[in-house]
């Protein structure tokens, strides 16, 4: 019996594009294919389930459509994609992506972090346009986890990311709009599903380096 190819790697996502208000944009697509699950925030695909594919779509700063679900699925089937997937958006640069693995576990991280703050600040209205923001975190690893799991490693995700923005003096836990998709292969026959995916657990710890350095490195040029 012939063993089926590995999926792709998430540090080979490919780097395409698109058209919008005539101008070509960057789209990064990652596609492990069947097999995977995954937990997402995003717009499209977000939850936890079966999903064979993420993007993460640039779009103008001051994005206007008001049909984010639609489009992102139709830059998808342009991108030659099936079935069920994960979609992001951002005003930030995604051919800026930066990459970390550690022990097994991958992250890539998109950050634009022009508007910034805490995630616990008293009520009170913009001042001024809004700025590119945005930090996408897309994380993949090779053990299967529980649902719970997978709810804790975006916990664990967003716990890195904040400790990389504090690092850098960004005084802020992040954008208003940041999103986070953690991917990770469905259990197969008798294999056991981790229960943990905290910062201390084994693949926790390793999620967390990877999601803080890729953080770190893709802010650090923008304070």
């Amino acid at each position: 019996m012939r063993t089926p190819p590995a999926p792709p790697a998430l540090a080979d996502a490919l780097l395409l594009g698109h058209e919008e208000d005539g101008r070509r944009w960057p789209l990064l697509v990652w596609a492990p294919g069947p097999g995977t699950r995954m937990v997402s925030s995003a717009v499209l695909g977000g939850g936890i389930g079966a999903r064979d594919w993420v993007v993460n779509a640039q779009v103008p700063p001051g994005y206007s459509r008001r049909d984010p679900v639609a489009h992102l699925g139709a830059l998808a089937a342009g991108a030659g994609l099936v079935g069920a997937g994960v979609g992001l958006m951002t005003a930030a640069s995604v051919g800026d992506r930066r990459f970390a693995a550690d022990g097994g576990a991958e992250a890539v991280v998109t950050a634009g972090i022009g508007v910034r703050g805490w995630a616990a600040v008293p009520d009170a209205g913009a001042v001024g346009a809004p700025r590119p923001g945005t930090i996408n975190i897309i994380v993949s690893l090779p053990v299967p986890l529980t649902d719970a799991a997978l709810v804790n490693a975006v916990a664990t995700a967003t716990e890195a990311k904040v400790q990389a923005l504090v690092e850098l003096g960004a005084d802020a836990s992040g954008t208003p709009t940041d999103a986070v998709c953690v991917a990770c292969p469905a259990p197969g026959a008798g294999a056991a599903a981790e229960p943990f995916a905290g910062p201390r657990s084994l693949w926790g710890a390793r999620l967390a380096r990877a999601v803080h350095r890729a953080t770190r490195e893709a802010c650090a040029g923008l304070l």
